[in-house]
């Protein structure tokens, strides 16, 4: 496996640097995963997170969105990856190993559960990280508290089967390497207007919370 250190210095060197990519600081993926899921679901969610994120943070992110394997190399050339669906999810070893590498050196994997995803990724991401257990991040976490503030943690965008809202994470050494919306659904009110129909206040809170973790990841505010 690649090393911490040189995975750090990637990350760095290709992510940091303004003017790394031209016009564009950053950019961020959508994970490409086996077992039948749809990875693909929500199309418009990211693009539209990012335009969001451009305009209200000041931020200088890629418009465009490609889609990474779980086992590419060039995953580390995103510093924030999204990962969503409905159904099955499988991590190769290779595949668990190169994400644990990408999470270990720097990069985050935000997950949101499209509903019906729980049950496959949970088991899948112990094969990344077989010592962590998902965890609810506190309502203090800096993750809730960047240009906008959510004091009460995750909000409630999408019903599934009528619980609250939770925001998970896996925490190494202290860090959060991987964030879990369950029982919210933030990528489906990232998405067009007229996809879900959501009220323009509940979409602007998924867009805002999902803002919060691009300006945590990409802007430096990572404890």
């Amino acid at each position: 496996m690649i090393g911490k250190v040189f995975w750090t210095a990637v990350l760095c060197a290709l992510v940091f640097v303004p003017g790394a990519r031209g016009q564009s600081a950053y950019q961020v993926a959508v994970l490409k995963y086996r077992g039948g899921g749809d990875y693909y679901a929500n199309p418009t969610s990211v693009p539209n997170l990012v335009a969001f994120a451009n305009k209200n943070l000041g931020t200088s992110i890629d418009t465009e969105v490609p889609y990474v394997d779980a086992g590419s190399p060039e995953i580390i050339n995103y510093p924030w990856v999204h990962m969503t669906g409905h159904g099955n999810v499988v991590f190769t070893a290779e595949d668990a190993a190169n994400l644990r590498g990408y999470l270990l050196g720097g990069g985050f994997l935000h997950i949101s559960d499209n509903y019906g995803l729980d049950k496959f990724v949970r088991k899948e991401m112990k094969r990344v990280f077989p010592e962590l257990e998902f965890t609810e991040v506190p309502f203090g976490h800096p993750i809730y508290h960047q240009a906008f503030d959510f004091p009460n943690g995750l909000p409630k965008i999408h019903e599934h089967d009528k619980k609250a809202p939770q925001g998970l994470g896996l925490f190494w050494e202290g860090r959060l390497v991987c964030f879990y919306d369950v029982e919210c659904d933030l990528g489906d009110g990232w998405e067009d207007p007229d996809v879900h129909k959501d009220s323009e206040e509940t979409r602007q809170k998924a867009l805002r919370m999902g803002a919060n973790m691009l300006q945590y990841v990409l802007m430096g505010f990572r404890d």
